[in-house]
C-alpha cells in the first residue's frame, strides 16, 4: 500500500452477527471484507449456547483463522474484530474481541476508535480497585460495566457510555444478546445489515455485499443497538449528540464499495477529483492515479479536466508494507518493490498525479522520482485531501504534529522536497462539498487539517 496515508492507519474494524447457525463463518466472511481496515491481527468470540468461545491471532483474517480452526468455532453468534498495531504494539495481547468472565456471566467486546479519557478513567477505577490486565479501551469500558450499580446490562453499558469521551464504535456480546454502540458524534462509522431474520453489525456496508445481506442503516451518534431472539431495538444513552463524521474515511479508509452515513465513498472520491479539477486546473497529457486509494479521485480530476486518465503506475499486490518497516531505507525500498511505473504511458508527457495525502513526503518523492525516471517530462501533484497538519487523538495512528511535513513546511516547500512542478491541495471547503453529508448538525471531523477537534483532545 504505496500511498502516504499508510503512515495513518486507521485501528480496526468490527463486524457482528446474531441468529444465524455459522456465526463463525460469517464474521470470518465479514472481517475478510473489512481487511483493508486491519491486516495486523484478528479475533473474534462465538456464542455456542450459554458459552462464549474466542480465538485471535496475527495476520490476515486467513491466517488468524485456518480452516480446521473456523469449524471448531460453532455457534449462532459473533463479534469479531480486525486491528492495525498501534504505537508500536504487535503482540497478542492487543488483538480483540476481549472476553471477560463474572461470576454469573460473560462479556465479549471489541470496539474502533480511541478514548481520549482512557487515562483518566483507569486512574479512578484502579483507584477504586479495579486491575487491568491490557491498556485496551475495551477492557476500560468492561470495568465501567462491571462497577455499575445497575440491574441490567443495558442500564449498565448506557451508563459506561456516557463516561467515555473520543472516538468509538463498541461490539458486546452475551450469552443472551449482542449490543452495539456508536460515539455521539459519529466520529467512527457503525451499519447495521440484515439477511432475512438475521441482524448484523459491521464498520462499512461492504461487509454486507460480500454475505449478500442488506444494508438497513446506519446506527446513529450516540445510539445502542440490542440485537436478541427477538429482534433488533435501539436506544440513545445519552442526548448531547451531533454529527462530525471522520473525513479520512471518505478520503482514504473506507473501500471505496462502502456507503458511509448516506454518502457512497467512491462517489465522493470522484467528486474530490472533480473540484480538484476546478480548483487547481493544470495543462497536462495524463492523469495518473497513486493505487489505489487515489484512483477514484483521478478518474474524477480527468472527467473534469477532459485530460485522459491512465494507469501510469502499477501495483504489485504481493509485496510488503512499507509502515511497518523499521528504518526509512526499507520503507523506500519497499515502495520500490510495492509500484512500478509504466514508461509507454509517461515517456514524454505532462502527468497530472493523484494521491488521497501527502503525510511524511518520502514516499510522494520516491513515486515522483519513478515517474521521472520512467520519462515523465513533468509531474503536477494533486493531493486528495487538505494540508495534513495537526496530530489525530480519535483512533488513527498519528500521535505528533512533528512527523507531518505540512506542519513545518509550505506547500511550495513540500513541492520543492518531493521533486514535483507543481502541488495543489483541495481546499477543506471543497472536501466538505465533495462529500456532502446529508445532514444538518455538523458534519465532519476536520481535525487533522484545522486543528478543531470536536470533542477536545483529552489533553
Amino acid at each position: 500500500m504505496p500511498s502516504e496515508i499508510r503512515g495513518l492507519n486507521e485501528a480496526c474494524g468490527i463486524f457482528g452477527v446474531w441468529g444465524h447457525g455459522e456465526a463463525a463463518n460469517m464474521a470470518y466472511y465479514g472481517l475478510h471484507a473489512l481487511q483493508h481496515r486491519g491486516q495486523d491481527g484478528a479475533g473474534m468470540v462465538v456464542k455456542n449456547g450459554d458459552t462464549l468461545i474466542r480465538h485471535r491471532g496475527p495476520g490476515l483474517a486467513a491466517d488468524a483463522f485456518p480452516k480446521e480452526t473456523l469449524s471448531s468455532l460453532t455457534g449462532t453468534a459473533a463479534i469479531g474484530h480486525v486491528r492495525y498495531a498501534l504505537s508500536g504494539f504487535h503482540n497478542q495481547d492487543g488483538y480483540q474481541p476481549r472476553l471477560f468472565h463474572f461470576e454469573k456471566s460473560s462479556l465479549a467486546i471489541c470496539h474502533n476508535g480511541s478514548l481520549i479519557n482512557s487515562h483518566e478513567l483507569r486512574h479512578n477505577l484502579e483507584s477504586d480497585g479495579s486491575i487491568f490486565q491490557t491498556s485496551s479501551d475495551s477492557e476500560t469500558l468492561a470495568h465501567l460495566i462491571r462497577k455499575s450499580r445497575h440491574s441490567y446490562l443495558l442500564d449498565k453499558a448506557k451508563v459506561a457510555l456516557r463516561q467515555v469521551k473520543g472516538s468509538f464504535t463498541f461490539l458486546m456480546l452475551t450469552q443472551k444478546k449482542m449490543i452495539a454502540a456508536r460515539d455521539p458524534q459519529g466520529i467512527r462509522p457503525l451499519v447495521i445489515g440484515q439477511l432475512g431474520d438475521i441482524f448484523m453489525v459491521a464498520s462499512e456496508t461492504c461487509a454486507f455485499d460480500t454475505l449478500g445481506a442488506a444494508y438497513v442503516r446506519d446506527v446513529a451518534p450516540g445510539e445502542i443497538i440490542v440485537i436478541d431472539d427477538d429482534g433488533l431495538r435501539s436506544e440513545f444513552y445519552t442526548t448531547e449528540t451531533f454529527m462530525a463524521g471522520c473525513a479520512m474515511e471518505y478520503v482514504y479508509f473506507a473501500r471505496p464499495d462502502s456507503d458511509i452515513d448516506g454518502v457512497n465513498v467512491h462517489s465522493s472520491r470522484k467528486n474530490v477529483g472533480r473540484i480538484l479539477a476546478e480548483e487547481s486546473p493544470t495543462k497536462a497529457d495524463v492523469v495518473v492515479p497513486v493505487p489505489d486509494s487515489g484512483i477514484s479521485a483521478a478518474i474524477g480530476y480527468a472527467e473534469k479536466s477532459g485530460i485522459p486518465y491512465e494507469i501510469g503506475l502499477i501495483k504489485n499486490r504481493y509485496a510488503v508494507r512499507t509502515f511497518i518497516a523499521p528504518s526509512q531505507e526499507l520503507r523506500e525500498q519497499g515502495v520500490k518493490m510495492k509500484l512500478s511505473a509504466v514508461r509507454a504511458i509517461v515517456e514524454g508527457k505532462s502527468v497530472v498525479l493523484v494521491d488521497d495525502s501527502i503525510v511524511r513526503g518520502t514516499t510522494s518523492k520516491r513515486i515522483v522520482t519513478l515517474l521521472r525516471e520512467a520519462g515523465a517530462k513533468e509531474v503536477h501533484m494533486k493531493v486528495a485531501s487538505p494540508r495534513l497538519t495537526y496530530a489525530c487523538c480519535y483512533g488513527v495512528d498519528l500521535h505528533t504534529t512533528e512527523e507531518l511535513i505540512a506542519h513545518t513546511k509550505s506547500s511550495q516547500e513540500i513541492c520543492e522536497t518531493i521533486g514535483a512542478d507543481s502541488l495543489s491541495y483541495i481546499s477543506e471547503e471543497g472536501l466538505v462539498k465533495a462529500i456532502n453529508l446529508p445532514c444538518t448538525d455538523g458534519g465532519l471531523c476536520m481535525a487533522c487539517f484545522n486543528g478543531k477537534y470536536p470533542v477536545g483532545t483529552g489533553k
